[in-house]
C-alpha cells in the first residue's frame, strides 16, 4: 500500500510541474495573502518572543525542486519517482530526518529558464546542458555549486535513408554551419550526386543549451536560418528528423541513441572527420559536446544532499547509461 501511495505522490509531483518553472499556484497566492493578511492584524512580537521563535533556516525543508534543462529532466525525474517510491518519508532516508512526506519536483523548460530559476531561487537546481557563464556564476554567488551528471555531445544527424549516408560519413563544420544558416538550402548544393530537395533544418528551441552550444562551436557569428524548425525537446528533435527523409538537425548523443535504440533511424555525420562516439567525446576530440548538471548558489538542504548522494549512486549511475548519456561520476562503492 505505501508503495502504490509512493507511486501516485511521486507521479503527481512530476505532473504539477510539468507547467514550467518558478510559477505560483492560486493556492500559494491565496496563502500568501492570508498570511500577509495575518501578519496585518497580529500584535507585534516581544523580543523575547521573537527570540524564542526558530530560526528559518533550522526547519526542515522535506521539498526539493529541480528545474530548467529537457536533457536532464529524464534523468533527475526518473530518479526522484525511484527515490520517492523506495523510501516514501524522509526518516527512511536518515532517522534523524523527520517523518514527512518526500517530496521532489521536476520541471522542464530549457537550460536558460534552469539558470534563471536558481538565480532567482524559485527552485533550489537549475537543470543545465550547456558550460555556464561567468556573469551566471557570479550571480549565483558565493554558495555556487555544481553537480555534473552526464557528458553529452551534439550530433550532426540526418535521416537515415537520405542517400547522403551512401555517399559520405562526414562534413566540415564549414559546410555544416552553411546548411544550418540556410547559405544551402537544397542536397544538390551539398554533392551535386544528390537530388535538389529542400533541406529541412531541425534545432532546439532558443531557450535550449543545445541551441547555445551549437551557436558556440560551429555557427560563430552566422545565425541559424529562421526557415529552421524548433524543437521543444532534444527528444522530439530527434523524432522529427527520423520523420523526415531530407531532415538534419543536431540531436544530443542521449536521444539519438534512444532514437537509434531498436533501429537505425537516424545516421550521425563525423564533424571534421571526427565521429560522436564515447571515448572522443570524453577526451573532447569531438567539438560539439557538453556537461550536463545541475546547478545551485543556496546552500544545500540536508534532504537535498540526500537525494543527491542517490543521483550519484549507483542506481543513477545506470540511469545515465539508460538514457544514452555518457556517465560523468564513478559511483561509490
Amino acid at each position: 500500500m505505501k508503495k502504490v501511495l509512493a507511486m501516485l505522490l511521486s507521479a503527481a509531483m512530476v505532473l504539477s510541474m510539468m507547467t514550467g518553472c518558478g510559477s505560483t499556484t492560486n493556492q500559494e497566492a491565496s496563502n500568501e495573502q492570508n498570511t500577509t493578511e495575518e501578519a496585518t492584524e497580529a500584535p507585534e512580537e516581544t523580543t523575547a518572543e521573537a527570540e524564542e521563535a526558530p530560526a528559518e533556516e533550522d526547519e526542515f525543508q522535506a521539498s526539493v525542486m529541480f528545474c530548467g534543462s529537457t536533457s536532464l529532466y529524464p534523468i533527475i525525474s526518473s530518479l526522484a519517482s525511484s527515490f520517492t517510491e523506495e523510501y516514501v518519508t524522509w526518516d527512511k532516508v536518515d532517522s534523524s530526518f523527520p517523518e514527512e512526506n518526500i517530496s521532489i519536483y521536476v520541471a522542464p523548460g530549457g537550460s536558460g529558464v534552469g539558470v534563471s530559476a536558481a538565480i532567482d531561487k524559485t527552485a533550489d537546481f537549475g537543470m543545465v546542458a550547456r558550460d555556464m557563464k561567468d556573469s551566471e556564476i557570479e550571480e549565483l554567488g558565493e554558495n555556487y555549486q555544481e553537480f555534473i551528471v552526464a557528458r553529452d555531445a551534439l550530433t550532426v544527424s540526418v535521416n537515415s535513408q537520405n542517400p547522403i549516408c551512401q555517399i559520405t560519413d562526414d562534413m566540415s563544420t564549414e559546410t555544416i554551419r552553411k546548411i544550418f544558416a540556410g547559405e544551402l538550402t537544397t542536397w544538390d548544393q551539398v554533392d551535386a550526386s544528390l537530388p535538389a530537395e529542400t533541406i529541412n533544418v531541425y534545432i532546439r528551441d532558443l531557450s535550449g543549451g543545445a541551441y547555445e552550444v551549437f551557436q558556440k562551436s560551429v555557427m560563430g557569428d552566422s545565425e541559424v536560418t529562421p526557415a529552421a524548425t524548433q524543437s521543444a525537446s532534444m527528444t522530439e528533435l530527434a523524432t522529427n528528423i527520423a520523420g523526415d527523409p531530407w531532415g538534419i538537425g543536431y540531436a544530443g548523443f542521449g536521444a539519438y541513441n534512444k532514437a537509434n535504440a531498436e533501429k537505425q533511424v537516424l545516421f550521425a555525420m563525423k564533424v571534421d572527420g571526427v565521429e560522436a562516439n564515447e571515448e572522443n567525446i570524453i577526451s573532447g576530440e569531438y567539438k560539439i559536446q557538453r556537461p550536463v548538471m545541475f546547478v545551485t548558489g543556496k546552500p544545500v538542504s540536508p534532504a537535498a544532499q540526500a537525494f543527491i548522494d542517490y543521483v550519484f549512486s549507483q542506481t543513477g549511475y545506470d540511469v545515465v547509461v539508460k538514457n544514452g548519456y555518457i556517465p560523468a561520476f564513478t559511483p561509490a562503492a
